[in-house]
């Protein structure tokens, strides 16, 4: 029987990567990964050859995860996302879920995180935190409403660069403008930027630019 390697890969970066996970990637035949495409750019950077890699992502894992427990019957697969951990806001826990159904083991190599990276930057409290997910597309009012159960947690959510103006304009709505907020944006990357500030400073930034490009994670704590 094989062994599932869950393998964190950089979030931007291409240097956040850890030797053990540049080992495992290099001991094993076959890959899951969501984007083929994406995980070749890392592999050919660290010159990672002859690798079979399989489309991982919903809603294909349905069909796909059948197939990776059928190879993990004789030999090692990875699992990788496109950026960060694998199972944080992608399908790959429904292959994890599997694997320790049917007692398949299952290791997972560490690495970077955009949750944990924008926590830290954020300058936010760290004893106790909350991750949401990506904010929701409908019924966000609700949604920032049900949170105010976190009030002695910092809040960690993925927001579009095209409606993060628009959900903050929301969350200012139901919480006020003094809630102290931190927008991350292109993490490790070149452009890497942390906004802070209250909630209304880090609002009416964001309005004035415009066009906001690259990939955001909000973090904010209820006062």
């Amino acid at each position: 029987m094989g062994k599932l390697y869950v393998v964190a890969t950089p979030i931007g970066n291409l240097k956040d990567i850890t030797l053990r996970a540049l080992e495992v990637l290099q001991s094993v035949n076959f890959i899951a990964c969501e984007d083929t495409r994406r995980t070749l750019i890392l592999l050919n950077h660290y010159n990672i050859k002859d690798k079979k890699l399989i489309s991982y992502y919903e809603p294909k894992e349905s069909v796909q995860v059948p197939k990776v427990l059928k190879l993990l019957e004789k030999e090692d697969v990875a699992l990788v996302s496109d950026s960060g951990m694998p199972s944080i806001s992608d399908p790959g826990y429904r292959l994890i879920r599997a694997c320790v159904e049917k007692g398949i083991p299952v290791e997972v190599i560490p690495g970077p995180s955009a949750v944990l990276t924008a926590l830290v930057g954020s300058g936010l409290p760290t004893d106790r935190f909350t991750f949401v997910g990506f904010l929701p597309r409908k019924g966000l009012e609700k949604f920032f409403e049900e949170l105010k159960v976190y009030k002695d947690s910092t809040i960690i959510a993925f927001e579009s660069p095209n409606r993060v103006v628009k959900s903050l304009q929301v969350m200012e709505k139901v919480y006020g403008s003094e809630v102290p907020l931190c927008v991350a944006r292109e993490l490790t990357k070149i452009h890497e930027e942390y906004i802070r500030g209250k909630l209304s400073e880090v609002l009416k930034d964001l309005e004035s630019r415009g066009e906001i490009k690259g990939e955001l994670v909000v973090v904010w704590r209820l006062l």
